[in-house]
């Protein structure tokens, strides 16, 4: 099941729903070959424009979720379809309560060590059976990486999820990933922070009315400069419903 692909501003984004992108992954584990998971937000959009090897490596990424409102409104926008927001903070979950069911093994890589290991026993308590194979923080130099490689595969991953936030996350995965055999390598940005309770999301009533960016600016005012991004992104949108 593939599925539909359009562009927003030259970058790829995949048309999926939460639900869909869950049998995806599971049509995937099913699979032998290794697949990258990245999330699409105006922010990593805009960095793209101006950044040609982060443009690559969304072109080479196996699955784009939309993560971001504004790359759902962007597509409506275009007339390019009705894209429902795909969170990566929230499929990393769904996969999680996947892996449960059907025996698969995860593993945490990027965030400090007691994140990692926080946010590994809050996902086991969630999700009774789920086997964690390991975690490992994201200080890695790269002459450490063909050792943590073979590691990864010794310990038969299948997820991997990783935390190293963008665009290193999707740099570390374009370069990787190949070299894996792991069925679904995610780009998880915050999450194992959020699960280990050391950064605390959106409340619901933020999320329902798509302001969880709003509301992460409020908690933390030094994100103000990566939120310049999205009127940015606004203009370039309009400019392009406008001029084609």
């Amino acid at each position: 099941m593939t599925p539909t692909r359009i562009e927003i501003l030259g970058v790829p984004v995949d048309c999926l729903t939460m639900d869909r992108t869950v049998e995806l992954a599971a049509s995937i584990l099913a699979g032998d070959k290794p697949h990258s998971v990245v999330a699409v937000n105006p922010e990593k959009v805009m960095r793209a424009r101006r950044d040609p090897a982060l443009r690559g490596q969304l072109r080479r990424a196996n699955v784009l979720i939309p993560d971001g409102i504004g790359v759902v409104m962007a597509a409506r926008i275009l007339g390019l379809g009705r894209l429902r927001r795909v969170p990566g903070s929230e499929l990393m979950p769904r996969l999680c309560e996947l892996a449960a069911r059907r025996g698969y093994r995860v593993f945490l890589f990027g965030a400090a060590p007691d994140v990692n290991e926080r946010a590994a026993q809050v996902l086991c308590e969630r999700y009774p059976g789920l086997i964690v194979a390991g975690t490992q923080h994201g200080f890695l130099a790269d002459s450490e990486m063909p050792a943590f490689i073979e590691r990864i595969n010794r310990l038969q991953v299948d997820l991997l999820f990783v935390a190293l936030g963008s665009p290193k996350q999707e740099d570390w995965m374009d370069r990787f990933v190949p070299r894996l055999r792991v069925k679904i390598c995610q780009g998880v940005g915050g999450t194992f922070d959020v699960l280990a309770g050391r950064v605390r999301r959106a409340p619901a009533a933020f999320r329902a009315v798509h302001l969880e960016w709003f509301y992460r600016l409020v908690s933390n005012p030094r994100r103000l400069r990566r939120q310049a991004a999205l009127p940015l992104f606004a203009v370039q949108i309009l400019k392009q419903r406008v001029c084609g």
